[in-house]
């Protein structure tokens, strides 16, 4: 026998012999198993990753605010109005909000912390939900209009969840500037085509009368029925080109103090 093969058993012996001389109190026992274990217990709320989950607007809480739910009080509400036929070229504007509703699952990364303002709205306090789609049409657009005014103005004329509170700079109490003199939750509507504006403006007019627009867009949209479009029947003469028109002839706007942004031609 060599020395080698005579020292491998004794060496294996001595590291034995001398592991069980020994107490470990703080080491893992050897038969632990940390897997598997219960992906969720009770009583628990899950957090889903960014790509998983149910889409909502920056996962916030859904809502069914115009149906069976309609009793929940909310201070923000986030609606869909999937509706793109008052567009002249090219469709595809109802898949809008639940685009919208997608790329909003990045907020979840920072929780919409805005660095310039040093706030995260999400964080305010405030009760903000999403109310899912209103119900459109796709078949008749003077009724799909209809429906996006009637959706919007039953969550628009709803008590808000939270108080006014007070000015930030003067701390005076606020006052509602409302019609009916009521404190009204904020509608953040995700279309849809141009042509929505219209039965939005219509809501937002029935709480507070006329209105100023801060408008982003790169034209006016503000063309006559009969030149857009040609207007050949009353439906077809409010689309995605002339709803200012009608906003401006229904008396909704307060002209002369809204703004344009963005414009990239002088026509209508």
């Amino acid at each position: 026998m060599n020395l080698l093969a005579f020292l491998v058993p004794a060496l294996v012996s001595v590291a034995v012999e001398g592991h069980d001389g020994h107490h470990h109190d703080g080491q893992m026992p050897l038969d632990y198993v940390k897997f598997p274990q219960p992906i969720y217990r009770v009583g628990e709320v899950t957090a889903d990753a960014i790509f998983s989950g149910i889409t909502t607007f920056a996962k916030l809480p859904w809502v069914q605010c115009l149906t069976r739910e309609r009793h929940i009080p909310f201070d923000i509400a986030f609606i869909g109005a999937p509706f793109d036929t008052g567009t002249s070229y090219r469709p595809g504007a109802r898949f809008g909000p639940a685009g919208i509703r997608a790329g909003s699952r990045r907020l979840t990364l920072y929780g919409g912390y805005n660095v310039p303002l040093q706030v995260n709205p999400f964080n305010s306090g405030l009760r903000i939900v999403d109310c899912g789609d209103i119900p459109v049409t796709p078949y008749d657009n003077k009724f799909a209009i209809q429906q996006i005014e009637d959706g919007h103005k039953s969550l628009l004329h709803r008590e808000a969840y939270s108080p006014l509170g007070n000015d930030t700079i003067s701390g005076k109490q606020l006052s509602p500037i409302s019609l009916d003199g009521k404190h009204h939750p904020r509608v953040v509507t995700l279309g849809g085509d141009h042509t929505i504006v219209l039965p939005l403006l219509r809501s937002i007019y029935s709480a507070y009368g006329p209105i100023s627009v801060i408008h982003f867009d790169s034209h006016l949209d503000t063309w006559k029925p009969s030149v857009f479009g040609g207007a050949p029947s009353k439906q077809a003469a409010i689309n995605h080109g002339t709803y200012f028109y009608w906003a401006s002839q229904e008396g909704l706007i307060n002209n002369g103090t809204s703004i344009a942004s963005a414009l990239i031609s002088i026509s209508p």
